[in-house]
């Protein structure tokens, strides 16, 4: 990895240390080796990896407002919860609980962030099965989940009690928000993907379900 793509980092995210940048650089090898027997993310994306997933988590980072307690939801290969843990290393107090029903990918998962001593947990469970764990969260993110309404149900114990979601959506997004005003009552800011001119982070807060 070239001193061009750790500059474009920081231009993302802010300040990173050569360690973190190390430490990203490391999860991006044991995640290409593990997709050679797993199923991580489509074939298709490795090419692009480290832009279009890691950077793309990385994203987040400046758009949570010095946040330490962050939830995961269906974190897949790890994004953007891994890479959010692996750089949140250096913060006092953080921690990202990551959540991921998929016995495989949940062992790649508590595998290379216990290596790298990410101040991170993962929970091998379904997300309605971590409703009653007692999960403290100041912001919640979940990438190519599910559509906006869905989304907003399942992220919406956390949510009711102040914490804020930050959610990858792609280009059908403007259709997903319409849908969800049926059923739920938000303050949504957009911020457009850095990395997708096509693509957005939606920044939700004072959910309210109605009816």
């Amino acid at each position: 990895m070239t001193e061009a793509a750790y500059r474009e980092l920081c231009s993302i995210a802010g300040p990173v240390s050569r360690e973190t940048f190390g430490d990203l650089q490391a999860f991006e090898s044991e995640f290409r080796r593990w997709s050679s027997k797993i199923n991580l993310s489509a074939p298709s994306t490795l090419p692009e990896l480290w832009n279009r997933h890691i950077l793309d988590s990385a994203q987040l980072i400046p758009l949570s407002n010095g946040a330490l307690r962050w939830l995961d939801l269906g974190s897949g290969g790890g994004f953007p919860g891994a890479v959010i843990a692996i750089m949140m290393k250096d913060r006092p107090g953080a921690r990202v609980t990551l959540v991921e029903s998929n016995r495989k990918k949940a062992a790649f998962l508590s595998t290379i962030l216990g290596r790298l001593k990410a101040p991170a947990e993962v929970l091998a469970v379904r997300i309605e099965d971590a409703w009653d764990k007692k999960l403290e969260a100041e912001i919640v993110t979940a990438r190519a989940l599910a559509p906006l309404p869905a989304l907003l149900g399942l992220s919406y114990p956390w949510l009711s009690r102040g914490a804020r979601a930050l959610f990858h959506k792609g280009r059908g997004y403007k259709a997903e928000i319409v849908n969800s005003a049926h059923d739920w009552r938000i303050d949504l800011v957009e911020h457009r993907s850095v990395i997708d001119a096509e693509s957005v982070v939606l920044d939700i807060s004072n959910v309210q379900a109605i009816g």
